[in-house]
């Protein structure tokens, strides 16, 4: 009878298992092994699946159709608070009781398709470090880690990846005379550094993405001080993008206001933008829920999203898998297009940043878009 048992057991999970090695998106899994490259096994309870499924965690890399155009007619993966790790103790030996956003290392969102990253980089033990804090200030239950350690890994993944270009968003808390210069220096990163100079000022194209690649000018700072611009030489955010509101304010179906310091999202005068989606309060149970449907993805999420950002922008496609390499605007392999994409210039504006709080990156991620995983 055991063994009978043993048997049906096995026979049930042969027939919830796909037949093959690998299941693709959206297939009942047991571990991420189950899954194709790219995709890993989730339960998302909030979204009403109780079984497993194989969900995706990378967006498809857009310069396989081509790196020519300007870097603003491309949509990347953004993470919110990227540094701020589940279950992760502070540096300074104290329990962190700060929100916490992602799943994963900032590595690991780079080794996944992350190409924006958010951080908050505040003056602390005579240092700059990343915290997630509140006031203005930086404590130990706030204080996840030394900010040079992140933008080291983040220098280690862009002399590994010599095609790849980072954005990183300073949400920036720092006083201390020239602090970002000397941790951004002390990092290895000043010779990827992209010259604010070389920023369109007026919503124009930013260079080619191939040019920004050959010049190794891989690396895109700003930050939310409007003075350190021409103090540091550090791009004010809100001069090169607008941004959404952030919080639940950002995810009000219909409704899209921009966030106090920007300006409006159809200003034609800035040629980014930088769209969050995440609630206000980090939830990891809600995170699925909140990077499927809305996203109109359902097991995609937000590296589906980014795709059908790209899609549009780079060749007026449905999904970035549409595209041709290297073909004219508006040829697809799909044979149905988006009416809207008659014309390049539809798109001129809407390089996507998605930021949805890759809150846990196991459930999403972001374009120059914000997300919560």
């Amino acid at each position: 009878m055991q063994l009978l048992s043993l048997l049906l057991l096995l026979l049930l999970h042969s027939r919830l298992l796909p037949s093959s090695s690998a299941a693709q998106l959206g297939s009942i899994c047991l571990s991420n092994g189950n899954c194709d490259a790219g995709l890993h096994c989730e339960t998302c309870l909030a979204n009403g699946n109780l079984r497993p499924r194989c969900t995706r965690i990378q967006p498809s890399d857009p310069k396989s159709k081509g790196n020519g155009l300007p870097f603003n007619r491309y949509a990347w993966l953004t993470t919110h608070n990227s540094f701020a790790r589940l279950g992760q103790r502070s540096r300074t030996g104290t329990p962190v009781i700060a929100p916490e956003n992602q799943q994963d290392s900032v590595t690991g969102q780079l080794n996944n398709g992350v190409r924006g990253l958010m951080l908050d980089m505040y003056d602390f033990e005579n240092d700059i470090w990343l915290c997630h804090s509140f006031a203005g200030n930086c404590f130990n239950f706030t204080a996840f880690q030394p900010a040079l350690d992140v933008l080291k890994e983040i220098q280690l993944f862009l002399e590994a990846n010599p095609s790849e270009v980072i954005t990183i968003f300073v949400e920036d808390y720092v006083t201390s005379p020239k602090g970002l210069t000397k941790v951004f220096n002390a990092s290895g990163l000043m010779k990827y550094w992209f010259p604010v100079e070389r920023m369109p000022k007026n919503g124009g194209d930013w260079p080619l993405l191939s040019d920004m690649i050959s010049r190794n000018e891989r690396l895109l700072v700003f930050t939310s001080k409007a003075a350190k611009e021409a103090s540091e030489g550090i791009a004010y955010e809100w001069r090169y993008v607008v941004e959404n509101q952030y919080g639940d304010g950002g995810m009000e179906a219909g409704s899209c206001p921009n966030r106090a310091e920007s300006s409006p999202m159809n200003a034609r005068s800035r040629s980014l933008v930088l769209m969050n989606h995440f609630p206000s309060n980090p939830d990891m149970a809600a995170a699925c829920k909140h990077n499927s449907a809305p996203l109109r993805s359902d097991g995609g999420g937000a590296p589906e999203a980014t795709d059908i950002a790209n899609g549009h922008l780079v060749c007026g496609c449905n999904t970035i898998a549409y595209c041709k390499v290297n073909a004219s605007f508006g040829v697809c392999d799909d044979p149905a297009k988006p009416g809207a994409a008659a014309t390049s210039s539809s798109y001129r504006l809407s390089s996507p940043v998605l930021a949805s709080q890759l809150q846990y990156l196991s459930l999403l991620a972001v374009v120059l878009v914000s997300v919560d995983l």
